[in-house]
């Protein structure tokens, strides 16, 4: 039996999330089923599934679907707890233990994810019939431990606002410490947004874990590290877009320092190497100097290149996921021709021509979406 805080987060979360969102999903309900002929509906979405649970590559690109989907829910709802009509949740859904309100937050996400947990399970079972049963358990895997660490997430920052926000351990140690521009969105990190870096950073591993048990027999294959890469970066698009709100927001005044847009770029670049150090670590124990020199630069690049797009549109999450997904297709198959290398230059210049076009010209104004 649900509980009544399961019915209420249920009503005006996973509710409110169908509603605001019912044209795109009418829309790719189009795309899956409207675009196919009904005498072949059947075999084309067996075929599909088949391809999902037998090809690790197409599995890939799937689950980097989904996980732009998980992040737009992540998005809604944490937008969501700002709004002054939600705020009388945080009172009550708090008085339940911890455990109690990730209960009822795994109801909430598994409704939100309802067409893919549909689509998924049904591919399961294609697997299945079919003898294919390790892409099959990583679908369950991954679907598992999204709606776990959704919950998670929602928990925290539940809690959060009604506790308030006490300056942390960093902060007070490091009060007296000098702090370089770039430093300063890496400690608002530690300070305020520890649990959404240590979920990103915990899909990094998933993915690399998982990328890399797939293809084992090629796994020193260049393009199926620049692939880990490309679904890495994809990953800490919520961490790309906050530090762009964080810049906004909080550093405003620094588009009135004496600093170029050259060394501006630079810092943000230095931004993202911190941020990518668990990865770039994990790079050069596992390959060699240049390899893993090349596939760090590559991430930057992208990373750099995510960041800059939202200097042209502005911080509208919705537009910027679908850029997101269109550049990981984009991505993705540079990659597969051997064109890493390429990547590199060609990522920097974009981004460094959409920074240094719109950096003075965007009025640093904050989507009423985001």
């Amino acid at each position: 039996m649900q509980q009544p805080l399961t019915k209420v987060l249920l009503k005006v979360f996973a509710s409110g999330f169908y509603q605001v969102h019912a044209g795109i999903l009418f829309f790719v309900f189009f795309v899956m089923v409207g675009t196919v002929p009904g005498n072949m509906l059947i075999t084309y979405h067996s075929s599909l599934m088949l391809a999902m649970t037998s090809s690790p590559m197409m599995l890939l690109l799937v689950i980097g679907v989904w996980l732009l989907y998980i992040l737009k829910s992540w998005h809604y709802i944490i937008g969501q707890f700002y709004a002054p009509d939600k705020q009388f949740l945080f009172y009550s859904s708090t008085s339940l233990s911890r455990s109690a309100q990730r209960k009822s937050w795994y109801y909430v996400q598994a409704v939100i994810l309802a067409p893919v947990i549909i689509y998924a399970l049904l591919a399961v079972m294609v697997g299945v019939s079919h003898h294919y049963y390790i892409l099959p358990l990583v679908i369950l895997v991954f679907l598992t431990a999204m709606i776990w660490c959704s919950a998670l997430l929602y928990v925290r920052m539940v809690n959060r606002l009604v506790d308030g926000s006490n300056q942390s351990l960093l902060l007070k140690l490091s009060g007296k410490w000098r702090k370089p521009y770039f430093s300063l969105y890496i400690y608002h990190i530690f300070d305020s947004k520890k649990v959404p870096y240590l979920i990103t950073k915990g899909l990094s591993w998933l993915i690399i874990s998982g990328v890399f048990y797939l293809f084992a027999d090629v796994k020193t294959d260049l393009r199926v590290a620049g692939i880990a890469i490309l679904a890495v970066i994809t990953a800490h698009v919520v961490l790309i877009f906050e530090e762009r709100r964080f810049e906004e927001t909080l550093l405003s005044f620094s588009r009135n320092l004496p600093y170029s847009r050259y060394r501006l770029f630079l810092n943000f670049i230095g931004v993202y190497f911190f941020l990518l150090l668990p990865e770039g670590v994990w790079l050069f124990s596992r390959f060699q100097p240049l390899m893993a020199a090349e596939l760090l630069l590559a991430g930057l690049s992208i990373a750099m290149l995510f960041h800059c797009l939202l200097y042209w549109f502005g911080l509208d999450m919705d537009k910027y996921l679908q850029w997101i997904l269109g550049l990981f297709m984009v991505l993705f198959w540079v990659i597969m021709f051997y064109l890493l290398w390429l990547l590199i230059p060609l990522n920097l210049v974009i981004a460094y021509l959409f920074f240094y076009n719109n950096y003075y010209r965007y009025q640093g104004m904050v989507s009423k979406k985001s």
